[in-house]
This record gives structure tokens, sequence and C-alpha cells, in this order.
């Protein structure tokens, strides 16, 4: 195969449609016929990237192993592909900006005025082509954030244009929009379709492949309409319906032809059979469990759908390839204390206790923790979720009253968790943690080793604040253990209770990790643990 073949992913009508997901399960398909695939997100927004977002605003902030803070969409892209993502996979206007500006200062651009159009587009489509023409791969799915019409995204739209025309047959455009169903009518309508395809197509732009997200099933004669209002083929307009699990969307597609479809557009032949199996038997464990097992995730932001995605997602598939249907529980932290823990918790089989920042809903961390302690619920703690676990193990064992970390209280007598040594001079907010993959060694003997199965592992961190291991002695002979750290730094990654069930606190983040086809050794140890409990 010659050269690498480029599809653009766009949105239409109205945002959270589901290009992601579209774009995750297309690379999937394209996989799974022997292809090499990558997925790149271009986010219109200015910040430069969203580590600095509050969840509220943006969701979950994904990490690559290179240590770039991303959009939510990676973690989809990596659990669909099973392939980890780097800095390159995810551009955002700010990027882009701050490139060309850079650029202008060095001098870069000879004294010329320095403009959207050429500028400007030139960067985005470098940074398009550069996984393409660098990394090799056989397909470049390039998703563009925001929806069509919108003025942030008016340079990356014109980016794409303008590669239509450059590469030809080498380039695709798929759109993807919202059919809406109008009950008091009873009918659908497709206006909202034809509207955003003329934006498109005023753009410079004729989309090749419409994907038509809709609660019920289209009619064929509504299709026909699409394509013909649309300029598309018929063949090429694919309905997304809605499915139980967005792990069913490939196999959607698969069924309408998408990935011949896209082949064949980029002037290739369809001489590989498509090679689900692997995906198809997890669909089936998914769809033939019968039991549930009960887990309770505690953390502030738990009314937001996307805020623990990954580490939702993880727990989903833990419990498919336990043969468990998952039933999560949703605990909101700043509504539990030690006078209600017990009677607010006492189904659930295990306690996620899960990552963040700063001051609220901590207490009701440390009370829920307690509870998993002393009722020995097993229990799993994430970042500041394993920091609570040793706060509440200082305070209510080692009887220390007043510890915490410091990111709380910066005066207080016990620092059991301190800012790194290496974060105490960074003042700058963006991209300043402590990101990205790193070793660790595991303890023989451990829950963690035995999950893992190995001595050493690598898994992503974002954090500015460790265990202190001034503190560690303590922790050791009063039960406490640290089961894995790293061989550099010495920085406790993993703390176990010793004598219970299953009670592990990690610095890292393991969710970051965990795919279709490959869930982590962590989350299955876990949902393990919370059935043989129930």
């Amino acid at each position: 195969m010659r050269g690498s073949k480029y599809i653009f992913v766009t949105g239409g009508v109205v945002s959270s449609l589901g290009k992601g997901i579209v774009s995750a399960s297309l690379g999937k398909l394209l996989q799974s016929r022997g292809y090499t695939v990558t997925i790149q997100k271009y986010d219109p927004y200015i910040n430069v990237d969203p580590g600095t977002l509050n969840p509220y605003e943006h969701g979950e902030c994904y990490v690559t192993v290179d240590g770039c803070e991303t959009d939510l969409d990676l973690g989809h892209y990596e659990r669909f592909l099973n392939l980890p993502t780097t800095r390159a996979n995810n551009v955002t206007t700010g990027k882009i900006y701050q490139s060309v500006i850079d650029k202008e200062r060095r001098g870069d651009y000879l004294g010329k005025t320095v403009q959207v159009v050429p500028h400007i587009t030139d960067e985005i489509k470098r940074n398009i082509k550069l996984l393409g023409g660098k990394k090799g791969f056989d397909f470049v799915i390039t998703e563009i954030g925001g929806t069509v019409g919108d003025i942030e995204s008016l340079p990356f739209i014109e980016s794409v244009r303008q590669l239509k025309w450059e590469l030809g047959k080498d380039c695709l455009c798929i759109h993807l929009t919202y059919v809406p169903y109008i009950a008091a009518a009873q009918e659908f309508k497709t206006k909202p379709t034809q509207h955003s395809v003329k934006s498109l197509q005023e753009a410079g732009i004729q989309p090749d492949v419409l994907v038509l997200r809709t609660e019920r099933e289209l009619p064929a004669g509504l299709m026909r309409k699409v394509a013909l209002f649309c300029n598309v083929s018929e063949d090429a307009v694919i309905q997304s319906i809605d499915v139980p699990t967005i792990y069913e969307v490939p196999l959607v597609l698969r069924r309408q032809r998408m990935d011949e479809i896209v082949i064949r557009r980029t002037g290739l032949t369809v001489d590989k059979p498509s090679d689900m199996h692997r995906w198809e038997a997890f669909l089936d464990m998914q769809r033939e469990a019968t039991e549930s097992v009960r887990i309770g995730l505690v953390g502030k932001y738990v009314e937001l759908q996307d805020a623990y995605k990954s580490i939702v997602e993880s727990l989903s598939q833990a419990a498919v390839y336990n043969r468990r249907k998952l039933d999560l529980r949703l605990f909101h932290s700043e509504k539990i204390n030690d006078a209600n823990a017990e009677e607010t918790l006492k189904e659930m089989d295990g306690l996620l206790i899960a990552p963040g920042f700063g001051q609220r809903g901590i207490e009701g961390k440390f009370a829920a923790i307690r509870y998993a302690r002393e009722k020995d619920v097993p229990c799993f703690g994430i970042c500041l979720g394993m920091q609570c676990m040793v706060i509440e193990f200082a305070r209510n064992v080692l009887g220390w009253r007043e510890a915490n970390t410091t990111e709380i209280d910066p005066h207080t007598p016990h620092k059991v968790i301190d800012l790194m040594e290496e974060q105490k001079n960074v003042t700058n907010m963006g991209g300043s943690m402590r990101l990205g993959a790193y070793d660790c060694m595991l303890k023989e003997g451990s829950k963690a080793y035995e999950a893992y199965g190995k001595e050493v592992i690598q898994e992503r961190h974002r954090h500015r604040f460790e265990f202190n291991n001034e503190y560690k002695e303590f922790f050791d002979k009063a039960g406490m253990v640290c089961a894995g750290e790293n061989p550099d730094t010495g920085l406790a990654e993993v703390v176990e209770l010793a004598g219970k069930s299953w009670f592990v606190g990690v610095q890292y983040h393991p969710e970051y990790n965990s795919t279709v086809v490959n869930p982590h050794p962590l989350f299955l140890s876990f949902v393990k643990a919370a059935i043989q409990h129930g």
C-alpha cells in the first residue's frame, strides 16, 4: 500500500453525537482487516490542553503514555484499537497558535504577515499528516471537534478542504449528523441533516459518507431521500442507531459495510476478511452474564457522566471477563460521613475511591474507606483515592488525628502525603504534574503482584503529591505495606493493607491501560474479590 489514507470525521446539527465512538469503531473495523490505524482528535478550544479544565467543563482528562493531557475521546481510541496514543494524537487550537507564534518569534516566517490562511492552516495540515508520514500508518482518522458552522472550527474545516484537494483519493470525509424523531407528528425530520451538509458544502467540502445518528430504525425511503438531497450515494448513507453498549457500534457499522465503503473509496480493494472474533467473544460474554456485581464509586463528580469515564469502562470490562453484569452505584463523597457510611454503602460488594483534586468531598472518602477497612469490603483507591487510604489509616489506626496531605493542610503535623520534591518550585499549572508512564517494581506475594503476574510494570501518572517515605516504617509496622515503588525515585506506587480480602491503593491511573480485548489485571482482581465478598 502506497502512502497513508486520511479520513476526516466531522459533526453537525448538535454536539455529543458520538464522533469519537464512530471514529474508534471505524478504526477497529479497518484494523480487523489487517490495516494499521491511528486516530487523532482536533479540538477547537484555545486551551493548550484540557489539563487545566474543570471536569464540569470537559469531563475526564485522559493521559497518554508520553505524558500529554488530552481529550477523553483518546480513551475510546485506545480501548477500541488496543494501542497507546501519544501527544501527536490530540491537537487543540491553542497548540496550533502557540506553535505558529513561536515560529513567528524565531523569525521562521522571514518577516511576512502571519495569517490564518496559510500559516494556521498549514500548521494544522502539518500536524494531521505527521502521523501518516512519520509513523507510517495505513489509515489516519482525524476527528474534528465541535459542530460544522462553529466559528472556532473554521480553520480546521478549511484545512480539511485543502487536504481533500491535495490528497485526492487518499482523503475521505465522513459527516455525522442527527435525525430527530418528532413524537407528536410521528415522523423523522431530515432538514437538520440537509442544513448541516449544506454548511459543510458551503465550506467547500462534499462528504463522501453520511452517518445518521438516530434513536429509532430509519426507513429505507428516508435514507434514499438523504442521499439524494445531500449528493451522497445511497450505499454511503449509514445509520448509527442507539445500542445497549458502545462496543456494539463497530458491528452495527460493519453490517452496513462501512469499512468496505471506506476501503474502496480510498482506492483500495477489499481482499482481507474482517476478523472480530475476540471483540464478538467479549460481547457474547456481556450478553450472557446474568448475575451482577455491585460496585460503589465514591467521588465528588459522580453527577457528571464523563468525569470518571475510563474508570467506569475499566470496571465494565472487568465485570464482563468475570462473567458478571456491572451494577455501578455512584456515591457523592460530600454526602458520606462516619455516621451514615455503613447504611449508605452496606449493599456494595466493593468500593472504588475515585481520583481528583482539592478538599471538597475528601472527608466523605475517609468515611467510606474506614467503613471498607473495618468491614473488610474490597476497596480500590486510585491516585487521590490511594492518598485518602493512607490518611485514613494514619488517623484511625496510627492515631495521628491531624494527619493530612499538604494539598489540603500545609501545616499538618503529620505530612503523610506531601508535594513531590520535583514539584516544589513549579508555578505553571499546565502540563507540569508528574505525567505519563513510569516503571514500578511490585513486591512478590502482594495482591498487585498476584494480579499482574510479574515484578516490573509500567503505568501512567497524573499527580503532584505523593506518599511521604519518612513515614513508611510506621505504616509497615502497622500493616499498611508499600507493595510497589518506582525503582529510580523510591516513590510509593502501591499500598496494601495486610490481612484484608482486597484493600489496594495505587498512585497511578490503571484505568488508562484497560481495553476491550486486554482488560486491566488490577480491575479484574478487584472485581473478582468483590464477587467473592458478595
